[in-house]
């Protein structure tokens, strides 16, 4: 049985990437890794377990492989999208393969400096509003003085009237034009 987790992988440029297998055989495999893309087909990497490994020189220091068959490719490149294909044979003769698809992208920059416009714009949208909340604050302000003001300036006409009429009341209701104000 051979058994690929994760039979798709996303990864960015100079990471390290693990593409793992698990497999069940009988007796000692012998594994071999080849990379297929549409421009051209390697062996990566060929070992039995115990006995020797074979690493191409394209991948010499790029490949670390482990005991259960997986390998680990480091620093991957662009150029190293494509499929890895594991072929696993066993003593009696029986032979599995699986295929892995590895994506691999630059780091796009130009999403930074959108992200980083975003953010100014954000930042500047916030100013222009708190100077907007800050100028209506101001209106309603004055807006409260003047109507205090205009309260204040009718509160004394009313007492200015009330006490001339009271002083009218005073001269002519009461008798001999006496009056206590």
């Amino acid at each position: 049985m051979l058994l690929i987790p994760e039979p798709i992988i996303n990864a960015t440029v100079m990471q390290n990437v693990l593409l793992s297998v698990d497999h069940t055989c009988n007796g000692t495999p012998w594994i071999q890794w080849q990379f297929m893309s549409s421009w051209k087909s390697q062996c990566i990497i060929e070992w039995k377990m115990n006995s020797y490994v074979n690493i191409s020189s394209g991948y010499s220091g790029r490949v670390h492989n482990y005991d259960n068959g997986s390998i680990q490719l480091l620093n991957v490149e662009v150029r190293d999208s494509g499929f890895y294909m594991i072929t696993l044979s066993d003593e009696i003769g029986n032979v599995k393969q699986s295929t892995i698809i590895l994506n691999v992208h630059e780091i796009r920059y130009e999403e930074f400096y959108f992200v980083a416009v975003f953010i100014a714009f954000l930042a500047a949208g916030s100013a222009v509003l708190v100077c907007l909340m800050w100028v209506c604050n101001k209106c309603i302000n004055i807006c409260q003085r003047r109507k205090q003001h205009r309260r204040g300036n009718t509160v004394l006409y009313w007492h200015t009237v009330v006490y001339y009429i009271s002083m009218c009341c005073c001269v002519c209701l009461l008798p001999q034009g006496r009056c206590y104000h």
